[in-house]
């Protein structure tokens, strides 16, 4: 236990100033390699195969995760799996990226002649390139810091640390070198992109042109403005535009199935009363909640619960960016 001290905070700046030297140590060490390894991954025809085990393995899954979220197709592999059966998912056009500290973990070299024998090229990452792990790679990046900030000095502190900004070094360069862009990072974060759009004002996003009828009107009169529409609905209001009810493609076919159509009665008579709506003021992640818990794809937007006027109409596909959100590439 650590006695006359006051302030732990002083410890945590002895770390940052340690791991903050491991980095600079690391960024002077840096040569014409890391440009060669930049080839290698631009050029790349398949994926980046991040293998490591330990804490090498943990910041290795995040070189990954970050190499494939900015246009690198890349994913993680265990040694010891890799070791029993699962280097058949690799194929000749993938890039290694092998990370071992010291470069003499053996879960990891027993791979990589098998790997080298399948025709992959190996980039390793470690403190040592002369070490088992460097000569059997293709190319090495040095990552070797003066220490740990451990207190002990034998926990990986500083080193994961180094290894983790070169692999965000590695993912920004390729950024750049493949000319990504915004665009296709929202393309791999369709999240982020639905969550920008929820929270806009369902204002923003709603049609103001409503499939709108009369109450008065008839069935045929209805369906001829639904179909023109195209949005599966129709939308019935009272002289004022007060909202009255809605009819659906669902509600066509539910009636058709029963023989109840009479295509020249009141469009009041099919349908569906007192409908869900959404009031103006409220965000387009409402509108979702409101769709999901109904099962229902499109909500009329009213000015207040009072009044009910129809302002417009909002439809699921709106809210989801009309084909800019993409789930697949």
């Amino acid at each position: 236990m650590v006695k006359n001290m006051s302030k732990w905070s002083e410890i945590a700046k002895q770390v940052f100033e340690i791991e903050i030297e491991g980095l600079k140590k690391v960024q002077l060490d840096l040569n014409s390699n890391f440009d060669l390894a930049i080839d290698y991954l631009a050029n790349c025809k398949g994926r980046v195969v991040v293998t490591g085990i330990g804490k090498s393995g943990l910041v290795g899954r995040k070189i990954a995760a970050t190499l494939s979220s900015t246009g690198t197709p890349a994913f993680f592999l265990h040694p010891v799996e890799g070791a029993h059966g699962d280097l058949g998912m690799l194929r000749p056009e993938d890039i290694i990226l092998a990370i071992s500290n010291s470069g003499e973990t053996d879960e990891l070299n027993a791979i990589l002649p098998s790997l080298k024998s399948l025709g992959l090229k190996i980039i390793g990452i470690t403190s040592n390139p002369n070490s088992t792990l460097g000569k059997l790679c293709n190319l090495v990046l040095k990552v070797k810091v003066p220490r740990e900030a451990c207190p002990l000095n034998l926990a990986p502190t500083s080193s994961t640390t180094a290894t983790l900004v070169i692999g965000d070094a590695l993912a920004a360069c390729l950024v750049q070198k493949k000319e990504f862009k915004e665009k296709d990072f929202k393309r791999y974060h369709p999240g982020g992109f639905l969550g920008q759009r929820l929270a806009e004002n369902i204002t923003t996003l709603m049609h103001t042109n409503i499939p709108l009828i009369e109450e008065t009107k008839s069935l045929e009169e209805a369906l001829k403005i639904m179909n023109q529409a195209n949005l599966g609905i129709v939308i019935i209001a009272n002289k004022h535009k007060q909202l009255k009810g809605v009819f659906t493609d669902g509600d066509l076919r539910r009636f058709a199935a029963q023989g109840k159509l009479n295509f020249h009665s009141n469009i009041s008579l099919f349908m569906t009363k007192n409908p869900k709506f959404i009031v103006s003021t409220e965000k387009a992640a409402k509108a979702l909640d409101i769709m999901e818990e109904k099962q229902i794809t499109v909500l009329p937007v009213i000015n207040n619960d009072k009044d009910k006027i129809l302002l417009g109409i909002i439809h699921l596909h709106d809210l989801l960016g009309k084909g800019k959100l993409k789930f697949s590439l």
